[in-house]
C-alpha cells in the first residue's frame, strides 16, 4: 500500500463520523438555545466544558447513557439528537436511506447552516421569553403567514 493510500485511510479512520457531528450539533443547538456555557453544561453532567466542547464537535461519540443524561439536563426528548439529520425518513433531510456500503460517501454534510446563524438563535431566544402562551402562538402563526409556502 502507498504512503498516500495509508495517510489517506487514517485521516478517514480519525475525522468525526458524520452522525457524531450531527448529534453534537444539536447538543450545541440546544445548549445555547438555553444560554447555558459548555461550562455549566459541563457542570450538570459531571464533565469538563472540554468534554462537552469535544462532544459537540462530534470528536468524541455520546454513549447511551450519556445520551439520556443529556437529554435529561436539556430537556429533550432523545429523539431531538437525531431530527433533521439527512438519511433518516421521515426527518425532513431529503436523502434515502442508504444501503451498507456506499454508508460512509452518502452522509457528507450534516450541516444546517440555518440552524447554528446568530439570527436563528437570537429569533429562538426571544420568542421563548415571551410569557403568555397566547401571545407566543399568535407570534407563531404571524411568522408561519408571512413565510412562503413550501
Amino acid at each position: 500500500m502507498a504512503n498516500a493510500e495509508v495517510a489517506e485511510r487514517t485521516e478517514k479512520e480519525h475525522r468525526p463520523s458524520p452522525i457524531d457531528t450531527h448529534v453534537g450539533s444539536r447538543v450545541r443547538l440546544r445548549r445555547t438555545l438555553l444560554g447555558l456555557s459548555q461550562e455549566k453544561l459541563g457542570e450538570a453532567l459531571g464533565l469538563t466544558f472540554q468534554q462537552v466542547q469535544k462532544y459537540e464537535r462530534g470528536v468524541n461519540r455520546i454513549g447511551a447513557s450519556r445520551l439520556f443524561d443529556l437529554s435529561r439536563v436539556l430537556d429533550v426528548p432523545i429523539g431531538f439528537f437525531f431530527d433533521d439529520m439527512p438519511g433518516v425518513p421521515g426527518n425532513g433531510g431529503g436523502m434515502t436511506r442508504p444501503r451498507m456500503g456506499g454508508f460512509a460517501e452518502q452522509q457528507e454534510g450534516f450541516e444546517d447552516d440555518t440552524l447554528h446563524r446568530r439570527e436563528t438563535l437570537e429569533l429562538v431566544r426571544a420568542y421563548y421569553r415571551i410569557g403568555e402562551p397566547a401571545v407566543r402562538k399568535r407570534v407563531f402563526e404571524l411568522i408561519k403567514s408571512l413565510a412562503p409556502a413550501e
